[in-house]
């Protein structure tokens, strides 16, 4: 399968895009399934943002957005996958690149532009953004007047853009960027996600008005080789 993402003492392991090493995978399938279900909401309005979070930490959440912006862009879907986990960001690590500038860099600069401080990724359709520096204010930079206009500069050079977000039960930045693009999925782990937690998150989300496009539940036993499934 994949390797897991680990955050404990600090620890983060890289991840392996399954949907680039092994495309006939039961879990790419899945992936692309996931996919379609996004294009039919794509399809009914102008639907280009996408907030992929979760409710704690290694339930998934950077491994679905790396992968999900991979099978997009495979589908001839201009994407842009951008690393907006501004405290323990992963996209750079498990796209084996820089991050000297990235998100905060664009977020923080109003001279820089997207182009300035995202890369081209080997796969045709696919811009990555990594998160940059770490900022010391990252809720009050994605809730800021300058993050509504990046959104606006992205949806105009983008048909999809793909924010990996820090857990939402654990700070604000997930509900704050959910409350302002046009869908969220949520991560849950078999055995992982607490009752509770997942209970809060939905709690959260529903407080600003979240587009919850549905769950997606990671790490099933139930299924022999499917590890994703996705729901409302």
């Amino acid at each position: 399968m994949f390797n897991k993402k680990s955050e404990k003492k600090g620890k983060v392991e890289n991840i392996s895009l399954i949907s680039l090493t092994d495309k006939t995978s039961p879990i790419s399938e899945q992936y692309r399934t996931i996919r379609t279900n996004i294009q039919f909401k794509m399809k009914s309005k102008n639907f280009q943002t996408l907030v992929i979070t979760s409710s704690g930490a290694g339930e998934g959440k950077s491994t679905t957005s790396a992968n999900l912006a991979v099978v997009f862009a495979n589908s001839g879907i201009k994407t842009l996958l951008v690393d907006a986990d501004l405290r323990k960001p992963t996209v750079a690590k498990t796209f084996s690149l820089p991050n000297f500038e990235g998100f905060s860099t664009l977020l923080g600069d109003y001279e820089k532009r997207i182009e300035d401080v995202s890369q081209k990724f080997p796969v045709d359709n696919l811009t990555i953004m990594t998160s940059g520096p770490k900022p010391p204010n990252p809720s009050e930079m994605l809730g800021s007047a300058r993050m509504n206009k990046v959104i606006q500069e992205m949806r105009a050079k983008y048909e999809l853009i793909i924010f990996d977000m820090p857990p939402v039960a654990a700070v604000t930045d997930a509900q704050i960027m959910a409350s302002k693009v046009d869908g969220t999925i949520l991560l849950v782990r078999e055995a992982i996600t607490l009752k509770n937690s997942l209970k809060k998150s939905l709690n959260l989300l529903n407080v600003v008005d979240a587009n919850l496009l549905g769950i997606v539940y990671n790490g099933s036993s139930r299924a022999k080789n499917q590890g994703y499934y996705y729901g409302t």
